[in-house]
């Protein structure tokens, strides 16, 4: 679960994932989360390291 920056509310399900890796190959892969807030609305992003 991600919190909104904006009004503080809990948001449980990403609208959208994915993962990005580093283009030398030298650290770990990120997976990005897209959320959106169903109180105020504003979309904002998650970065979590995946091993």
């Amino acid at each position: 679960m991600a919190k909104c920056p904006k009004c503080g509310t809990e948001v449980e399900k990403p609208i959208k994932e994915w993962e990005i890796q580093p283009k030398r190959k030298k650290g770990p892969r990120v997976r990005i989360s897209l959320f959106e807030c169903p109180n105020c609305k504003t979309r904002f992003r998650t970065a979590t390291r995946v091993a």
